[in-house]
């Protein structure tokens, strides 16, 4: 057996020459490989009386001494391919010029203060800043550049003490989903002592002279990457305490696989526990705070909806939810008597738009819609009279940050595919809104358009895209075109700026990104239309965009690269096993593309109300199998040009996916193009990615886009 494999082994590397020096006949651009071996073991794991060989598993194993070593060798690979490519370092300082503005995010207001991140343009990690007033000059509150000088250590606001004297943040290292809490005084801008160790998918909610979080135990030694997470139970910390002090609210006994938190209302008076077994739907359960030790109630169970306590009036909850209504709508209901014939309706549900977010502020109720993808921001009395639309800049995706529930301020941000992220601020005294920070470009954001397409899916429905190119591009069928897309966990696709897409755009190339079912963009119904055993609908809608392209001559096969990351990997993945023929460039990034095995990492447990499990049922044990991206290759077939990226420390969607995916496409393929996968030491599944990585990256990718679609040079910008 091990002189077959050995065999197969030196075939493979033969070939891999073979087919790379033919092929140079052909194509110029074509560069020689010669991938490092893989080994393989006899490794069988067995689903309702089937069988399926999995001879990399042993990839697994992210930590293994051998693993690393085989992550050393790809690297050296892809590094060497991309650094053949002329126009590489081109991109790369192209790249640092246009992303060297600034970029703003995260607005809170805490008192008189103001706090927000922005990163100045090429510092690897944003600071977080703070200014009495909208007039006043900022001042720096954390800097991690400072902190870390690696780069690798990134800040996020976790909660503000409703007293306003305090901030919790949450500290992510190296791209991993761990955080740790510390606590800062907002006047003196000290750290105190308090720290929190082994927290994940929490904020802080204030409550008196400390705050609920929720954590996990501590993993096991070496396996904090890749263990599944189990048991995420809620603790109560007091200012000025240790950790090993905290109180313990809730641990789910019956359900270790469980995500659970509180929220507190703002007057302190009301503790709401979350509950949840996946990524959608999720359980409310209510009790008066003024006794920790009293049990919960019940407010709403099952995990059919899901249900959001906005605030508390009167003695009655507003709650914003998708029950009764696909498009979402904000209910006032009485806990004691909760029949939904007794809820009354505040911001009933529109046919025509998605109620995405809402908020209390300064005394009114704040309503983000989606309507056709793009967004629209309303301003409501608190019983939801009184409708006022707030102008915005174009058609585009906000953010509502929100205030207090007294404050006269609140904020949100604005941007689309040619108007940068920029804060505003909205004066509910005034009525007006007026812009805070805008960053400044190095390029004419007007030199480029939008616009919004609709097209036939496989079964005939209507999916909505959009197109982002420079003004006046003919439609020739020989623009080098980039498809972006997601498709899943009811996640809306929305305008979106990005100076990688004008890297992209000032170099002759089409952006597009289709708004795929499994996505949230029109409702409830959009996304279970691609989820569960309806998943080849977002395959299906992700291939008729290609075809769509192709028809309207905004490209060619030879000229199209698909891209997407995590579920979006997956969806890439999917695509070139279905349909190798429609691109010539994939990209898939983080992607679960073991959807066998997926569940048995980290938090993947939580997918499987969206994507179901190979252990629940043998109908969908087939039905995964079906599509999977790892065992769904096929041995000398002509996959695209394919660069996968990912994280050594994605402890989200764990490596492993994309290294058995690596290995396997590396053997499967008929060499004619290549099979690279880019590993991002010290990195994850994106958040907290310092500056240089990004650039890095984005130069890397654009070359390989560019280069496999038959560019030989760029013009100097």
């Amino acid at each position: 057996m091990q002189k077959y494999i050995l065999v197969l082994l030196i075939l493979n590397i033969l070939t891999s020459n073979m087919y790379a020096k033919k092929d140079k006949k052909k194509a110029s651009t074509t560069l020689s490989i010669n991938y490092p071996v893989t080994k393989k073991i006899d490794y069988k794991d067995n689903y309702f009386g089937t069988e399926i060989v999995d001879e990399y598993q042993w990839l697994e194993n992210d930590t293994s001494a051998e693993t690393e070593h085989w992550v050393d060798e790809q690297n050296k690979i892809t590094d060497a391919y991309l650094d053949k490519i002329p126009y590489r370092n081109q991109l790369k300082e192209r790249y640092q010029q246009l992303y060297n503005y600034e970029k703003i995010s995260n607005t809170f207001f805490a008192g008189d203060y103001i706090l927000y991140k922005k990163n100045g343009g090429l510092q690897n990690q944003a600071i977080i800043y703070i200014q009495k007033g909208t007039n006043e000059n900022p001042e720096i509150f954390i800097d991690p550049n400072s902190i870390d000088k690696a780069g690798l250590t990134s800040y996020d606001i976790a909660g503000i003490s409703n007293n306003n004297q305090y901030i919790a943040m949450s500290i992510n290292k190296a791209g991993s989903d761990w955080s740790s809490i510390e606590i800062y005084d907002i006047n003196t801008k000290q750290k105190l002592n308090d720290e929190i160790d082994w927290v994940k998918f929490t904020g802080a909610s204030w409550y008196k002279n400390g705050f609920f979080y929720s954590r996990y135990p501590e993993p096991e030694k070496g396996k904090e990457l890749s263990n599944i997470n189990q048991y995420h139970c809620i603790y109560y910390h007091t200012i000025g305490t240790a950790q090993s002090e905290d109180k313990l609210i809730f641990k789910d006994e019956k359900e270790p696989l469980s995500f659970n938190s509180i929220s507190v209302s703002e007057d302190e008076k009301y503790l709401f526990r979350y509950r949840s077994i996946g990524t959608y739907g999720n359980e409310v359960y209510w009790k008066k705070a003024d006794d920790l030790t009293s049990d919960f109630k019940p407010l709403f169970t099952g995990f059919k909806n899901e249900y959001a306590v906005i605030t508390v009036k009167d003695g009655l909850f507003y709650v914003y939810t998708d029950e009764g209504a696909s498009n979402k709508q904000l209910i006032a209901v009485n806990p004691e008597q909760n029949e939904p014939s007794k809820w009354k309706k505040i911001i009933p549900e529109q046919k025509d738009a998605l109620l995405e977010n809402i908020e209390v502020s300064s005394g009114k109720l704040f309503a983000v819609y989606l309507q056709n993808a793009c967004n629209k921001l309303f301003v409501y009395n608190i019983d939801g009279t009184n409708k006022k639309e707030i102008a915005l800049p174009g058609s585009g995706n906000i953010e509502f940050f929100g205030s207090s529930e007294t404050n006269q301020l609140v904020a949100y941000s604005y941007n689309s595919f040619n108007y940068p992220n920029s804060i505003f601020i909205y004066n509910s005294t005034t009525g007006y809104s007026n812009l805070f920070l805008k960053p400044t470009l190095q390029f004419n954001p007007e030199d480029y358009e939008s616009k919004q397409v609709w097209y036939k899916s496989k079964d005939n429905t209507k999916v909505s895209m959009f197109i982002v190119h420079k003004k006046g591009i003919e439609l020739n069928g020989k623009n080098p075109t980039y498809l972006y897309a997601y498709g899943g966990f009811n996640i809306n696709m929305t305008p979106f700026f990005s100076a990688s897409t004008i890297l992209l755009l000032e170099n002759g190339a089409v952006f597009a990104m289709p708004n795929l079912r499994g996505g949230g963009e029109y409702g409830d119904k959009w996304h279970k239309a691609g989820m569960l055993f309806n998943k080849q609908n977002v395959f299906d809608d992700f291939i008729a965009a290609a075809e769509y392209l192709i028809k309207e001559k905004y490209t060619s096969k030879n000229k199209l690269a698909i891209s997407g990351g995590s579920n979006g990997g997956l969806l890439v993945g999917a695509t070139i096993t279905q349909r190798p023929d429609i691109c010539k460039v994939a990209f898939p990034a983080v992607g679960v593309l073991d959807m066998l095995k997926y569940h048995k990492f980290t938090i993947g447990w939580g997918w499987i109300p969206e994507y179901g499990s190979s252990e629940q049922s043998k109908e969908m044990f087939e039905y995964l199998k079906g599509y999977s991206p790892l065992h769904n290759l096929k041995i000398g077939t002509n996959y695209p040009a394919t660069l996968i990226t990912t994280g050594d420390h994605d402890d989200r969607v764990v490596p492993a996916h994309s290294f058995k995916f690596a290995a396997k496409l590396q053997e499967y393929s008929s060499k004619i193009n290549p099979a690279l996968i880019r590993i991002e030491k010290n990195a994850g599944h994106g958040k907290g990615k310092p500056t240089s990585k990004i650039v890095e990256e984005i130069a890397d990718k654009w070359s390989f886009f560019f280069w496999n679609v038959g560019i030989k040079s760029l013009q100097k910008k």
